[in-house]
């Protein structure tokens, strides 16, 4: 669909047998032009947060610690392992999608440096948190795991 569509997304699923639309409507309804004929986007789950396009979001935790500052307890942690497909690469950092109550409120850039200048030297894979509330992230291209640790 191009460079910038269609989005990753983040669903929100409180009941099991939710429907987000995929194949036939990505991020925000966006319709897929093979099988969107037809369908009503009404009938389907909006996502709760559209993420950049092509980013690859694979990994995503709560986090769930105390070390890092109050404004990351409950937020989610995305490792966005990155663009392949698009002309100018994105993703390939962690992001953070800090909640109101249940509802995504931000989206933001926690961790990069992962590519420069198109270059990529990293690609986060998947997160953990630790029970010292630090968190470790995979990274497949370095074919490291890494700790992020919080220092005031």
């Amino acid at each position: 669909m191009g460079d910038d569509l269609p989005p990753d997304e983040l669903n929100h699923a409180p009941t099991a047998g939710l429907h987000f639309g995929f194949p036939y409507f990505h991020g925000n309804q966006i319709p897929d032009p093979k099988f969107a004929a037809g369908k009503n986007p009404a009938e389907f789950v909006p996502c709760a947060q559209a993420l950049g396009p092509h980013v690859a979001a694979l990994g995503m935790r709560f986090y769930t610690g105390t070390q890092f500052p109050e404004k990351y307890h409950n937020g989610i942690f995305i490792a966005e392992h990155g663009s392949w497909n698009r002309s100018s690469k994105i993703g390939y950092r962690i992001t953070m999608v800090t909640l109101d109550d249940t509802r995504p409120a931000a989206y933001e850039t926690f961790a990069d440096g992962f590519i420069k200048n198109n270059t990529v030297f990293g690609r986060p894979v998947d997160l953990e948190i630790l029970d010292d509330g630090s968190m470790l992230l995979s990274d497949d291209f370095s074919h490291a795991i890494y700790r992020i640790t919080w220092a005031p």
